[in-house]
């Protein structure tokens, strides 16, 4: 690949080369998280349809006491959380467990110590009396360094990220969370469930058209960084869910033949009338399938906190 700009995201480029330029076209969910972008899901999470974000905030904020005593930790230990994110949800958790006079630390990893160090101040401000480790970097590479000490763990994987993973992408994850897990370790993962096809299919196509701006951004993206000469009214967004295997798909499809130009890249890439890009899986899972996920790593399901319509659960499984 030959590179005409001095400053690029290396990573973005060569995966939307390889996205584009495969017969099924595709682009990583992973690059929706820009600043507009997450500026975009942050409005996303404020519309009334979509459901998952308060969904978990109601049972982290009314059900953590029964969590804790689910937990069973006899003295000190860890709350290790995978992608902390702003940390207004798990700061619900926090805080019963606190009231609750639990002898833990937290442990929040992001590989970005800008997220970090807003995360912290978040969460000082309102908890000053926190026991905080934070660290900086890949979850697996740290996940290895906790593994080694002898302090129990409840592990945190929330607000339904395994939904974004194929099926063995996501055993794969769950297998390195595993594997830097102790016995008698928890994990507490935010799962998305079955429920009706139209409650799904207006959470993720929404009447404000904000869901198909925030796949928009990665064509954008592209044109700002790789410097593309895309014509973006020439693309739509069409999501579909199929409520027989629980999947969410989503896609930008080209509204007529076309093609673009990148100078980053030196490509040009060309598009059939109707033709799809792949931009994201969101799997919703039914209490079979977590049992049989679960099973299939070797844990345990303790318990699974509903939220009071049923639409989500914090499925709680020991290692």
């Amino acid at each position: 690949m030959k590179i005409n700009t001095p400053t690029y995201n290396k990573a973005f480029a060569e995966d939307v080369l390889k996205g584009l330029s495969d017969e099924k076209k595709h682009l990583s969910s992973r690059y929706f998280y820009d600043d507009e972008g997450s500026h975009i899901f942050q409005q996303i999470m404020e519309m009334p349809e979509y459901y998952p974000t308060n969904c978990e905030f109601e049972i982290l904020s009314e059900q953590s006491e029964q969590i804790l005593e689910q937990l069973n930790f006899n003295g000190k230990f860890n709350i290790v959380e995978f992608g902390s994110g702003d940390g207004i949800k798990t700061k619900q958790l926090l805080k019963t467990f606190l009231g609750k006079n639990a002898d833990f630390t937290y442990v929040p990893i992001d590989i970005s110590e800008e997220a970090i160090l807003i995360l912290e101040e978040n969460i000082r401000v309102s908890l000053p009396e926190i026991k905080m480790n934070s660290k900086i970097g890949d979850y697996f590479d740290i996940l290895a360094d906790i593994s080694k000490d002898e302090t129990p763990n409840l592990f945190l994987f929330l607000g339904g990220n395994i939904g974004n993973y194929k099926k063995e992408d996501a055993i794969d994850l769950l297998q390195k969370f595993a594997s830097g897990m102790k016995k008698g370790d928890k994990l507490l993962m935010g799962i998305d469930l079955q429920k009706s096809p139209r409650t799904i299919q207006k959470a993720y196509d929404d009447p404000h058209g904000i869901t198909k701006a925030f796949n928009m951004n990665l064509l954008k993206r592209i044109n700002r960084e790789l410097e593309a000469d895309i014509d973006l009214s020439q693309f739509d967004f069409y999501c579909h869910y199929n409520p027989e295997n629980g999947e969410v798909n989503s896609y930008l499809f080209s509204l007529a033949q076309q093609s673009f130009d990148s100078k980053v890249l030196n490509r040009s890439f060309t598009f059939q009338k109707g033709e799809t890009i792949w931009t994201e899986l969101s799997k919703k899972y039914s209490f079979s399938e977590i049992e049989e996920l679960a099973e299939k790593l070797d844990f345990k399901v303790l318990e699974n906190f509903l939220d009071s319509k049923n639409y989500f659960t914090d499925s709680l499984w020991e290692k």
